[in-house]
């Protein structure tokens, strides 16, 4: 038995804000271990999402979209949210939980403009993520 402590970032897609928020855990926070999962899970991991966690070295290039009903009954000692549908979807994690919250960050795929600007608004989202 693991001893970090488990995680699970939960959104709609799982397709950029919690694979993003996966990533930094997983990469970043010692003596945590990390899983994402959406609750309408999109068919791939957004490339700029993968794009800028790629720029300041972490690969989530194999990681893929989960449904939440891949850990339904699991216990993890954080859920978090980090989308509003999620949150009001998911409001009792059917499994044992220490924490649950909620920490919303705007959609980056969302965002209107050229590609470079699309690529900044996920750089800034996965930067606020990391800030949290």
């Amino acid at each position: 038995m693991s001893s970090k402590r488990s995680v699970l970032v939960l959104c709609t897609g799982n397709s950029a804000r919690s694979q993003m928020a996966e990533g930094l855990i997983n990469a970043r926070l010692e003596g945590f271990e990390c899983c994402s999962a959406g609750t309408h899970p999109a068919a791939q991991v957004n490339p700029n999402a993968v794009a800028a966690l790629a720029d300041i070295g972490i690969d989530i290039s194999s990681c893929r979209p989960k449904s939440v009903d891949e850990f339904k009954g699991r216990s993890f000692d954080f859920v978090i949210t980090v989308c509003s549908s999620a949150d009001a979807n998911c409001p009792a994690w059917v499994g044992n939980v220490g924490t649950r919250c909620h920490i919303g960050f705007d959609d980056p795929s969302h965002t209107k403009g050229t590609p470079q600007e699309i690529l900044d608004a996920f750089k800034k989202t996965r930067d606020m993520i990391e800030e949290q």
